[in-house]
């Protein structure tokens, strides 16, 4: 690098000339970052920076003093996103404008999101978007109010469960392979009874020999705004997760409803994540999520782990919205024979 400031005045334009005629040279770019270093401007030096690191790739093939200087940059701009942050963090909250324990979430996303510190999950549905709905990952609790009446029933449901669990031979695997379409192994879960279900209600019917069984769980959605679509929709059903399995990232169907989960035998060490948020099941403690983004379960614990699944719909979604999408796919299913199953 070069010492006197005349220095390196004369190294930023030699990077300026190569750059013109190579704007990819990585040892122009690297030089560049170091010239304005040297000159102060660490932030415009770890833009240069950046795109050098971007450029590299997976840097094979490249000289080892090329690999050595790429490393070099790399804690430049690490350090200078610490840096950063640290002046964000100290400005907002000196002026009384931020404090990560109360205010917005949305915001503390964002700082995140501009740090680098999270990426940015979006929803992907796999068959229908309706667009305009928010990219919330776990429904804020004030927008359900009567979750804390089906979390009040945890006793009643869980008592039901435990005899269903003495009948080891009622739970399906989740993920079960159909004649009347193409079947993807679904990243291992095709027919695998690790993940496993027992269904009250499947794809907008009730499945009587169990439901008569759960009377108690079917009088706790009473209130519940079910999503509902003739022959695809609500599914009601218990979920087991084996010891030590894991369910890989995936995302749902549809982004016009909501997958609830109510956790009734929830070990130490299973857990949920959904996009960039990770939350471990507690007994009773139910939530609700949108599936159309990235989400994964694991269970670290020695135990199996059982919740209640069920399907609402988005309260962002009018009642005349949710008549329409209900309509479209009465008509989509109208059209031939056998409809898309959907999964939650």
């Amino acid at each position: 690098m070069a010492d006197t400031e005349q220095d390196r005045r004369a190294a930023l334009e030699a990077a300026d000339r190569a750059l013109a005629l190579d704007p990819r040279d990585l040892s122009a770019l690297i030089a560049k970052g170091d010239a304005l270093a040297g000159l102060g401007d660490d932030r415009a030096a770890a833009s240069f920076y950046s795109s050098a690191l971007r450029a590299a790739g997976d840097g094979k093939g490249l000289a080892p003093e090329v690999i050595a200087d790429l490393r070099r940059a790399r804690t430049a701009v690490q350090a200078q996103a610490q840096r950063f942050e640290a002046h964000l963090a100290t400005s907002l909250a000196g002026a009384g404008f931020f404090e990560a324990a109360t205010s917005s979430d949305r915001f503390a996303l964002s700082l995140d999101l501009m740090a680098g510190r999270k990426r940015l999950y979006q929803q992907e549905p796999r068959f229908y978007l309706f667009p305009g709905l928010p990219q919330i990952q776990f429904q804020p609790r004030e927008t359900l109010p009567w979750l804390a009446g089906v979390e009040a029933a945890t006793e009643d449901i869980r008592a039901e469960l435990d005899a269903l669990l003495a009948e080891p031979e009622l739970f399906r695997p989740y993920v079960e392979p159909r004649a009347d379409r193409p079947n993807r192994d679904a990243v291992g879960m095709m027919s695998n009874a690790d993940w496993s279900a027992l269904f009250l209600w499947k794809d907008g019917e009730e499945q009587p020999d169990i439901a008569r069984r759960c009377p108690r769980t079917l009088a706790a959605l009473a209130e519940v705004p079910l999503c509902r679509v003739p022959g695809r929709t609500p599914s009601i059903l218990f979920s087991k997760l084996k010891a030590g399995a894991r369910i890989p990232p995936h995302h749902g169907l549809i982004n016009t409803r909501l997958i609830c989960h109510l956790p009734l035998i929830a070990p130490p060490g299973s857990r949920f994540r959904v996009g960039n948020d990770t939350r471990d099941w507690r007994e009773g403690q139910a939530w609700a999520f949108d599936d159309t983004i990235e989400h994964e379960a694991t269970n670290d614990s020695g135990q199996d782990r059982t919740i209640l699944i069920f399907d609402v719909w988005k309260p962002e979604l009018s009642e005349e919205e949710r008549a329409l999408v209900s309509a479209l796919f009465q008509a989509v299913d109208g059209y031939g024979a056998g409809g898309q199953a959907w999964g939650v």
